[in-house]
């Protein structure tokens, strides 16, 4: 199951935490919230049991 690890307010911030955290090596996917385009917000979501690890690296971006 996948669970929300960050809200980005755009599609460049939510593929720049994604880049951020597949250097990591998490699995990560980013969805749209609503209608999808470059200003949408985005949900960046990884795997339930990786969720610690992937906070740990976005509170040290």
């Amino acid at each position: 199951m996948w669970t929300v690890v960050y809200i980005a307010p755009n599609k460049k911030d939510a593929l720049r935490v994604q880049e951020a955290l597949a250097k990591e090596g998490f699995l990560v996917k980013i969805k749209p919230i609503g209608i999808e385009g470059d200003n949408s917000t985005y949900e960046v979501m990884v795997p339930e049991a990786e969720v610690e690890e992937a906070m740990e690296i976005l509170n040290e971006m």
